[in-house]
């Protein structure tokens, strides 16, 4: 098939599009990055801003993947996150239908479903949770992203399967737009441990979910894909591989959020950046977990060792050497510190 990517230069892209060319795939992205290194892909320089980038990318495309997105839990980045997940996704949309597009794979997050304050595990039955993302642009953005996808395809006869990702995690984020939360453990970031628990996902078993989708999965449905793990937990696990310790105070939400707003007023007053951003804390107060049991079954989808994953994504990190943490393996363990 043609194939269009978007976001295919970011952390999720490339090893969907090598994944797509290796199935003997055409496979087209519009970036404004730099172009792709791998063989057979076509590059165009655009940006899903303008339409005239956008008609040129669509055209002779039977398929469409959706992989652009911005991913800031900084609130004064609210209106570009709602500019590209929601008005350049209505506008790709448009385009693509009058392009004659047949199928569209939109990668959406497991946070437009699987959120909550207490305990809970959701599933794609469950409502979107906007009373409890509604301070959060990300996830707010990319909840209203997902509803015009279904509406739009639905009403234009277009064959939409959405997945639902975790947080990626694995090699290959050069931005650390989603392993942020490793890196911010490996620099000591984190003054307190959260009292919730997040759902996480290999990127490379990601991938492979979404490449499954060009010809399989719910039409019309979402996907959830993740493996589900307390932050105690996950900062443990963290700590076994690196030799750095996980923290150890604990408060309760209330009192983690505020020490953090705190520690924010007085970076500000210093003229600096606080170590870690209040929103980011008080989403650590939450749970994220999810069954993947649909995904498994319509998509294939199998997840590997988790502590598989958590150790290349440490390796990656502490092998940048652009990112100020310098790494030493022990017996086979990583021992990172600040460079």
């Amino acid at each position: 098939m043609r194939i269009l990517v978007t976001g295919g230069t970011g952390f999720l892209g490339p090893p969907v599009v090598e994944k797509l060319v290796a199935g003997g795939h055409t496979v087209r992205l519009i970036s404004r990055s730099a172009g792709s290194s791998l063989r057979g892909v076509e590059h165009l320089r655009g940006d899903l801003r303008e339409l005239d980038s956008v008609r040129a990318a669509l055209q002779d495309v039977d398929v469409l993947y959706h992989l652009a997105g911005l991913v800031s839990f900084d609130p004064t980045d609210g209106r570009a996150m709602y500019e590209l997940h929601v008005e350049c996704t209505r506008q790709l949309l448009r385009e693509a239908k009058l392009a004659g597009v047949r199928r569209v794979v939109l990668a959406s997050s497991s946070g437009t479903i699987a959120v909550a304050k207490e305990q809970r595990v959701g599933t794609e039955e469950d409502d979107y949770p906007i009373t409890v993302v509604g301070r959060w642009p990300y996830y707010l953005s990319k909840i209203y992203q997902e509803k015009l996808a279904l509406d739009f395809c639905r009403a234009h006869s277009i064959a939409l399967v959405v997945l639902n990702p975790g947080l990626l995690l694995g090699p290959g984020d050069d931005r650390l737009s989603s392993t942020w939360i490793v890196s911010k453990f490996l620099n000591r970031d984190i003054p307190a441990m959260p009292s919730g628990g997040l759902s996480f996902v290999d990127v490379r078993d990601a991938a492979d979910a979404f490449v499954q989708a060009l010809r399989r999965g719910e039409v019309g449905g979402r996907h959830l894909i993740g493996v589900n793990m307390s932050f105690t937990e996950f900062f443990a696990r963290l700590s076994r591989l690196t030799g750095i310790a996980a923290p150890k105070l604990r408060l309760n939400s209330k009192l983690n959020v505020l020490g953090t707003q705190l520690l924010e007023k007085l970076a500000k007053l210093r003229g600096t950046d606080p170590p870690i951003g209040s929103q980011e804390v008080e989403i650590g107060e939450h749970f994220f977990y999810l069954d993947a049991s649909k995904a498994e079954r319509e998509l294939g989808f199998r997840a590997r060792d988790p502590q598989e994953t958590l150790y290349e994504t440490i390796q990656y990190i502490t092998s940048q050497p652009a990112r100020g943490i310098r790494a030493s393996p022990d017996t086979g363990r990583f021992s990172a510190t600040i460079a």
